[in-house]
């Protein structure tokens, strides 16, 4: 997909560092030339305006637990990293990787949560959440589970992109989804809404759970077969590979970097040091030892309570089963021959083939 084309495809607005207005428009090939002009992954500001301008993505994708609508108070920074991962990808590894890059040190000088905030979390008020982000003078590194087109777009931003095996996803949600107390999301989201004065999808609106089958594979199933709209679906098979594509079409034209979580597994030291190359980070030689140490997940583990994705324990009470076991092809216990071919054409069905063929290890 070519800029153009990107730009043309979603219902962006456009925004500015300097005090300008904020104007939202359905960005057309005409508009293109007085936002931001790219030529191969080099990007151009226009010089008139004297300050970066960025598009801003307008899907908006919400669930109890996350909002994307979020990011409109976040202002990016050049040299920020965006880590934008659909769930149980591999998010909290890469944030611990980033936060060692940025650091370079074993030992953190905060939780991971609050050097690294979720954005989309709506269990923490957002003017909080802004202002946290705002005071940082270290380099940042941001999580968010939004797909590219709800999220604004910087030309000084890279985005870190994490995929896996789209079947253990599933199995690794399924366990994750049993340590969450969703009554408790829904008290912390009432009391982040009334702190900053708005409303959403507040648990009266929200939609009632539906509850889960008692049968794992009817839960595996479920999950690859929802197809309920992905603004608002939360974690699915056709949300994680829209999210997927959403960086995949426009790898040539944004600063994206992607990661597998396979890969991670198998070449820690040989990943972080792709990574830091591409972030301009340099690493002196003695530190890379203690370093991959302390980003394996056996090390995590035992770091739970304070590098966990969220560590209040109230919402998860187990902050461990973050880095449950961390290995890949867990399904191939759950799934026989004819469940694998059925998944591959529902996988096949939502995704570009080459997509389909990098995430999925071995390919369909």
């Amino acid at each position: 997909m070519t800029w153009r084309q990107l730009v043309a495809r979603y219902p962006w607005r456009w925004n500015s560092s300097a005090a300008v207005p904020t104007i939202r428009a359905r960005l057309s090939l005409r508009l293109t030339k007085t936002v931001v002009l790219l030529t191969g992954r080099r990007h151009k500001q226009p010089a008139q305006t004297g300050a970066t301008i960025w598009l801003v993505g307008t899907t908006r994708y919400q669930s109890l637990v996350y909002d994307s609508c979020r990011w409109e108070g976040v202002a990016l920074r050049p040299g920020d990293i965006v880590i934008s991962t659909p769930p149980k990808c591999g998010t909290t590894w890469t944030q611990m990787i980033c936060a060692l890059l940025v650091f370079q040190q074993p030992e953190l000088p905060a939780p991971l949560d609050r050097l690294s905030p979720w954005i989309d979390m709506t269990t923490r008020p957002r003017i909080e959440v802004w202002a946290d982000l705002e005071a940082q003078q270290h380099r940042r590194f941001i999580k968010t589970h939004t797909p590219l087109d709800g999220l604004p777009i910087h030309p000084e931003v890279t985005y870190v992109v994490v995929g896996r095996d789209p079947r253990d996803v599933a199995i690794s949600m399924d366990h994750h989804r049993r340590n969450m107390d969703f009554d408790a999301v829904a008290r912390h989201r009432a009391r982040a809404e009334e702190v900053d004065g708005v409303t959403g999808a507040s648990p009266d609106a929200t939609p009632p759970r539906r509850p889960l089958p008692t049968d794992e594979r009817e839960r595996f199933w479920r999950w690859v077969e929802d197809d309920r709209p992905i603004t608002e679906s939360g974690a699915t098979l056709r949300y994680t590979l829209h999210h997927l594509a959403s960086f995949w079409d426009a790898r040539d034209d944004v600063d994206v970097v992607f990661l597998h979580y396979d890969e991670l597994a198998a070449d820690l030291e040989g990943e972080m040091r792709r990574l830091a190359e591409h972030l301009g980070i340099v690493v002196a030689e003695e530190r890379w030892p203690e370093l991959v140490d302390a980003a394996g997940l056996a090390a995590m583990r035992a770091k739970a309570e304070s590098v966990a994705a969220v560590t209040d324990r109230e919402l998860w009470p187990d902050p461990t089963t973050f880095f449950r076991q961390g290995t890949s092809q867990q399904w191939r216990a759950l799934l026989d021959v004819d469940d694998v071919r059925r998944y591959a054409a529902i996988a096949r069905s939502l995704a570009p083939s080459d997509l389909c063929d990098w995430v999925h290890r071995p390919p369909l």
